[in-house]
């Protein structure tokens, strides 16, 4: 495997047209392979600026000496048509220092939802609200990140979308006392789980929710040191621009701490992975074509582009 899981594309790669000029041009033509020490950091660093950024490896990566398969997300961008980084790039300068690719979704954890299902929870296929956290898992090929276009299907008109503030998990995680559940937070990130729109929320639809490029995650982890109040974070949804929506992290039957214990009370989390606090109710609907943009204040902006099915 060279450097696959950071998921930067080859040289020979039509969509990397272009190499930064600050790399010495014979580095390219290099073609031996080196194998990485266990986490070691690699520094690409500019004549101009100096250090601009590092990336993390683990013992096995394969990396082409010269070749962008062993450079930071970041260069890509320094390229106009080059694609921005895959999340597994997503990396962050603390513990655990990347994400794990493991990503789970609490359902129906926003107060006005249980009051828009009415007396639905209580009737089948429900028959009684749950008395421990509805969790859908977004699995691999869901993975995106900002910047990134998502294709929606063929003979549908709009996906759902689906603010949520992400907690990256700092360490593992198992029966965590609510009063210390704050303690395995290593950081937070912006979600948006995008789906097509869906009526059964205890059963959710694989179908509907798990296509490719539908949990985009960004633009960056912030430390958990800078969010003292992750339970109270103003949250807004715009559509090419326009405001869509807008609420907070609050509101929730669990908030950040609770969830979490709940959560760790039937299954571990391992460090980095992703715990998404939920969507809000009433969450509005994109287009094909329309630009997504979801903020949280504190953490950040994440943005993608909408894009047809190709026939």
């Amino acid at each position: 495997m060279q450097f696959a899981h950071l998921g930067i594309p080859a040289i020979a790669s039509p969509r990397w047209p272009c190499w930064p000029a600050w790399l010495p041009p014979a580095r390219q033509a290099d073609s031996f392979d080196c194998l990485i020490e266990p986490y070691q950091t690699i520094d690409w660093r500019s004549p101009v600026d100096g250090l601009i950024g590092k990336v993390r490896v683990q013992r096995g990566d394969r990396v082409r000496t010269g070749q962008p398969l062993a450079a930071p997300a970041y260069i890509a961008r320094l390229c106009t048509n080059d694609p921005p980084m895959t999340i597994a790039a997503l990396t962050f300068d603390f513990s655990p220092f990347r994400l794990s690719g493991v990503v789970y979704a609490a359902l129906l954890n926003h107060t006005p939802q249980w009051a828009a299902l009415g007396n639905a929870s209580h009737q089948a296929p429900y028959n009684a609200p749950p008395q421990a956290p509805v969790l859908a898992v977004k699995p691999r090929n869901t993975l995106a990140a900002d910047g990134h276009v998502v294709v929606v299907p063929a003979g549908h008109p709009a996906l759902a979308t689906g603010a949520s503030l992400g907690l990256v998990i700092g360490r593992t995680a198992c029966h965590v006392p609510l009063a210390s559940a704050l303690g395995v937070v290593a950081g937070y990130l912006v979600a948006n789980t995008l789906s097509l729109p869906v009526s059964s929320h205890y059963r959710p639809s694989v179908r509907l929710q798990a296509r490719d490029g539908f949990c985009p995650l960004g633009p960056q982890v912030v430390a958990a040191a800078q969010v003292p109040a992750p339970d109270d974070l103003a949250v807004t949804v715009q559509i090419d621009g326009v405001t869509a929506w807008q609420g907070s992290t609050g509101q929730r039957v669990r908030n950040v701490a609770q969830l979490i214990a709940d959560v760790t009370e039937f299954m571990t989390l391992q460090p980095g992975d992703v715990l998404l606090l939920g969507v809000a109710a009433d969450a509005p609907l994109a287009r094909a074509g329309q630009r997504v943009s979801v903020t949280i204040s504190g953490i950040g902006t994440l943005s993608n582009t909408l894009v047809a099915e190709a026939a």
